[in-house]
């Protein structure tokens, strides 16, 4: 494929060549009327000969297109010193010198800057040269008209090069999949040979502030990162009590200054959003993770004692965090194209059971309503048609919840409460169950993939109920402030015979969604009758205190 381009390639611009000798030809003959014309049309053309087949030759290419520059300024000089009546000087040399572009634009799309440059310098030399030996070229006319033509060949040359670079530029850009591919497949063997090959945040991020703990004084710390709208999500945090971090990048907190200008902070006061110490009684260290030029996290640590991170100090603490800001970059970056993927594979499944099998259920529902208004209503057979007419129903109702499921995701600004109630009142409007909602959910975010990963479990708990349980009320609790976060899906139903995950297969996945995101899944029976699966995340929170 790629011979057969080179080939056209060097077809076009023989043709090209010889369409320019062409054009010059009929201008010259046209005004010089002269056989000197012929003769000097003549010469150009047998140079153009080697010019066009050996062009990308190192040495004959270079030769003939010096040939070429040498004969069409020879011959501008000529029928410019001995012009045809009628004509000036300049109009004779400007009849022949349209040529002089081909051979140095050739040389430029070779890539050869110095040939271009030294074959400008002798169409110079020899139109010049020809003035000072003849006295009858030195008129303004043939003089104007040399450098004309010069210069347009120089600016022609220029252009050539910079479009053929803008298009070697273009072409060498490797096509969004392949290097997608080559992307992946490397980030996956680099994946197999880390230390206990994670590319989780949470784990990394839990690791550094076991590091940062033998290094420095610290209460309580906290590593964050970047989320939409923003504002910062907590990945993991130490301390005997859970702090109510300050997520928010648009208040006047150490957090944020940090992360705007890149550099370490102390501080004397708490960046809780629930701190109520006096100043003075804290110290705080708040160290940006920068991976090249991006601000990927930060690092937040507090003690109960003043002046507790001098200098020094926050030296040892930068140089253990500056090598985890790469490590962390790199898992949230997997962690992105993880979600991606998930999220454009269940889009996918979407629309194939969308045009596939629920549109062909549809068709078969129609047929049975067909028959059976052709049927007698004492005919046996309309019976069966009318029990199976129903299990379509309810198979294609099945098969629109299952979608809606599929589509349904954790929206950047609704948050993660507004999608679990969503789906509970879609689900159980269908059901006919009464939905009772719980919601109570912070200004702060938990990390995208961890919301993911707690809709999906709500989900299959919210099913499981309606589908299994037999029960016609649902309670859905849900309470997220990060890091801590606990979705409840209660029903009073007829119970699970076997609560332990390893009975069924959907129990099963909702453990193993929990265990991803460190979480704990909590099967219990309800009193009186039914039952609770509850996912939770982290500790819970003490509120009003630090």
């Amino acid at each position: 494929m790629a011979s057969g381009r080179i080939c056209r390639q060097h077809a076009m611009a023989v043709l090209a060549r010889a369409v320019i000798l062409l054009i010059t030809a009929t201008l010259t003959l046209g005004m010089a009327r002269d056989s000197r014309a012929v003769h000097w049309l003549a010469l150009i053309a047998i140079a153009a000969l080697p010019a066009s087949i050996g062009a990308a030759h190192q040495v004959i290419g270079p030769l003939a297109r010096l040939a070429e520059i040498v004969l069409t300024a020879l011959a501008a000089a000529t029928l410019a010193a001995t012009p045809s009546a009628g004509i000036s000087a300049g109009q004779a040399a400007a009849a022949i010198l349209p040529y002089l572009p081909v051979p140095v634009i050739a040389a430029t799309l070779h890539r050869r800057k110095n040939e271009t440059v030294w074959l400008l310098a002798v169409a110079g030399v020899v139109l010049g040269g020809a003035a000072l030996l003849d006295p009858r070229l030195r008129e303004v006319a043939y003089l104007g008209a040399c450098a004309e033509w010069v210069v347009l060949t120089a600016l022609a040359a220029s252009i050539a090069g910079a479009q053929q670079h803008s298009l070697l530029a273009r072409r060498n850009q490797p096509q969004p999949y392949a290097e997608a591919t080559r992307l992946l497949t490397q980030l996956r063997g680099v994946a197999r040979q880390l230390p206990g090959a994670t590319l989780d945040p949470g784990g990394l991020a839990e690791h550094l502030l076991e590091d940062l703990q033998t290094t420095a004084p610290v209460t309580r710390a906290a590593v964050l990162s970047a989320s939409g709208g923003g504002r910062l999500v907590v990945l993991a945090q130490h301390g005997a009590e859970r702090v109510a971090w300050e997520t928010a990048l648009d208040t006047e907190s150490a957090i944020a200054d940090a992360w705007a200008s890149q550099q370490p902070h102390t501080t004397n006061r708490s960046q809780a959003r629930s701190g109520t110490s006096d100043p003075g009684e804290i110290s705080a260290l708040v160290v940006p993770l920068v991976a090249g030029v991006r601000t990927v996290g930060l690092v937040a640590m507090e003690t109960d004692t003043p002046g507790a991170y001098p200098p020094h100090i926050v030296a040892k603490v930068i140089a253990i965090a500056a090598p985890a800001a790469l490590r962390l970059e790199a898992a949230l970056l997997f962690d992105e194209v993880r979600s991606l993927a998930t999220t454009e594979e269940r889009q996918r499944l979407a629309r194939e059971i969308h045009d596939g099998v629920a549109q062909e259920l549809v068709m078969v529902g129609y047929g049975i309503d067909n028959a059976l208004a052709a049927l007698p209503d004492v005919d046996a057979a309309a019976q069966d048609l009318r029990s199976l007419r129903s299990e379509v129903t309810r198979v294609i109702t099945e098969l629109r919840l299952s979608l809606f499921e599929l589509r349904s995701e954790v929206d950047r600004y609704g948050g993660l409460t507004a999608a679990i109630a969503d789906y509970a009142r879609n689900v159980c409007a269908s059901a006919g169950l009464r939905v009772h909602l719980s919601l109570d959910e912070s200004t702060a975010r938990l990390p995208a993939a961890t919301e993911a990963e707690l809709l999906r479990i709500a989900q299959e708990a919210i099913t499981n109920a309606r589908k299994h349980a037999g029960a016609e009320n649902l309670w859905v609790t849900c309470i997220v402030d990060p890091p801590f976060a606990q979705v409840e899906v209660s029903d009073d139903g007829k119970g699970i015979a076997d609560p332990h995950p390893g009975g069924r297969y959907g129990l099963t996945i909702m453990a193993e969604r929990a265990e991803r995101i460190r979480g704990r899944l909590e099967i219990t029976p309800r009193v009186p009758n039914g039952t609770t699966v509850a996912v939770v995340l982290g500790t819970a929170p003490r509120r009003g205190s630090v």
